[in-house]
């Protein structure tokens, strides 16, 4: 006889070996969800399996999002693993490059964040719809951003790349009415993490430092990861279509309150 599907939870995590990508996998694992958490740093993913130290339970696989080969091999290790019992797929994989505007744009950083935001969770999303649909009770989580929701000066290749991914979402869930499938999306605003800025600023530490001086608590990669998780974790007829988190010092796109 099937258990019960909240006893058999599953999660496919991708961007799992930094930031909020490995604090979902975490906290979802915690919550008693068999992982698969997935990025692409091989080193990084092996730490993180050796920390926590249930290879029955939290397991990893290398995987670039933007690589077809790669999210193959994801899905077939769903389909051998947990055999039509994939509940989640949670697309976190992605990231900002540059600050340029548009007179000064960088089209390559571009290309870049459309392949991770966009094309990487559109891929992932497709390659295991039907296993999720076969659960009977799926959800594809997308992490966007308040930079899908307002533009800003220097944000014009991100904005567009999480708008895209925002739609990704809003069609999809349009396309799903009628299946076992929640579609969630949450948009966080000002989050500090170890690696975000300083992968957009291009490795710069003071300038990366800066983005978040003199805000009184930025959200945190476990505060995202608590919100996903209590999104996923609500009984199957509710679905959080859209959820904005901000810190509160952070009354806006536009509106940050500093200190010093």
């Amino acid at each position: 006889m099937d258990m019960p599907w909240r006893e058999t939870r599953t999660a496919v995590v991708t961007g799992a070996s930094s930031g909020i990508g490995r604090a979902t996998a975490l906290r979802l694992y915690e919550e008693g969800y068999r992982i698969l958490a997935i990025a692409r740093r091989r080193e990084r993913l092996e730490d993180l399996a050796r920390m926590v130290n249930d290879p029955e339970m939290f397991a990893v696989l290398a995987c670039d999002v933007s690589v077809d080969g790669d999210v193959l091999r994801v899905a077939e290790y769903v389909e051998r693993e947990f055999a039509g019992k994939l509940t989640t797929l949670c697309n976190i994989a992605g990231g900002a490059l540059g600050v340029e505007q548009v007179a000064d744009a960088a089209f390559d950083k571009w290309e870049g964040m459309f392949r991770s935001n966009v094309i990487g969770a559109g891929r992932v999303t497709k390659a295991l719809l039907p296993a999720l649909e076969a659960s009977g009770h799926g959800d594809v989580v997308f992490l966007t951003s308040t930079a899908s929701q307002a533009a800003y000066e220097g944000g014009s290749g991100y904005n567009a790349a999480k708008a895209g991914e925002h739609m990704i979402a809003s069609a999809l869930r349009l396309e799903l009415a009628g299946k076992p499938i929640r579609v969630i999306e949450i948009a966080p605003g000002l989050v500090r993490t170890e690696e975000f800025s300083l992968t957009r600023l291009g490795g710069d530490q003071a300038a990366a430092d800066k983005v978040y001086e003199g805000v009184e608590k930025p959200l945190t990669a476990d505060d995202v990861a608590d919100v996903i998780a209590y999104s996923v974790n609500l009984p199957h007829h509710v679905n959080l279509d859209l959820v904005t988190l901000r810190p509160l010092a952070q009354a806006a796109q536009h509106k940050l309150i500093r200190t010093a």
